[in-house]
């Protein structure tokens, strides 16, 4: 997640995070929110989508490239995780944000010319700063 060294802290209304999470070391993650959490207004959200548990990619890697529990190296060198939405509750409220939405997108994705059924598995998020008379 990049934040502009243009923004002051509390100053965003949204902050976006779309595969982000997932590709940082999990000792990593709760310090990410966290920091992120401090550019939020009252009442300014973070947006967030990434893999969920046991998505068709963490299915298909091979053995050798588990780092750490449900965290994998891919073949090009990037990194990957795959959450829970507890995990993620638990990582965003102690940043002190209030929870939105935490949900499980689940998909049947198929390729007809391959003839191949994807079972995709993420997970979707929205958490607020407090507002100030809350």
């Amino acid at each position: 997640a990049v934040v502009s060294t243009q923004s002051t802290g509390g100053s965003l209304d949204f902050i976006t995070m779309i595969f982000v999470l997932s590709a940082l070391n999990p000792g990593d993650m709760a310090h990410c929110i966290a920091n992120l959490a401090r550019y939020l207004k009252p009442g300014g959200q973070i947006l967030f989508r990434d893999y969920g548990r046991y998505d068709l990619a963490q299915l298909r890697f091979k053995n050798g490239r588990c780092l750490s529990e449900n965290f994998y190296a891919r073949g090009d060198g990037t990194k990957v995780y795959f959450f829970t939405q507890e995990e993620l509750d638990g990582m965003f409220t102690g940043a002190g944000l209030v929870k939105i939405q935490n949900i499980v997108d689940r998909r049947l994705q198929v390729n007809r010319a391959r003839k191949l059924k994807m079972y995709r598995i993420w997970i979707q998020c929205k958490y607020a700063k407090p507002e100030l008379n809350e």
